[in-house]
């Protein structure tokens, strides 16, 4: 599964969804980015995800404390 995400600069990229994951009743999930049709497996971003009209919209992170937390807890789960 991918989905698309906009960069600090404007550009879109495609990433795949690594995993997904539940932490303090919100949910999540863990991608990295697809460069050339290939995961590219040397970083891994989170992004929260909502339920909107039957449809999973992933949004970014925008509160420093909450990534923090979130990257925490997936890195406690693995």
């Amino acid at each position: 599964t991918t989905f698309t995400t906009t960069t600090k600069d404007g550009a879109e990229v495609e990433m795949a969804v690594i995993e997904e994951f539940e932490f303090n009743h919100k949910n999540y999930v863990v991608g990295a980015l697809i460069e050339n049709d290939t995961i590219n497996e040397d970083g891994f971003y989170i992004f929260r995800t909502k339920l909107i009209k039957d449809d999973v919209v992933v949004e970014k992170i925008t509160d420093p404390d909450e990534y923090r937390d979130a990257a925490q807890a997936y890195m406690e789960m693995n």
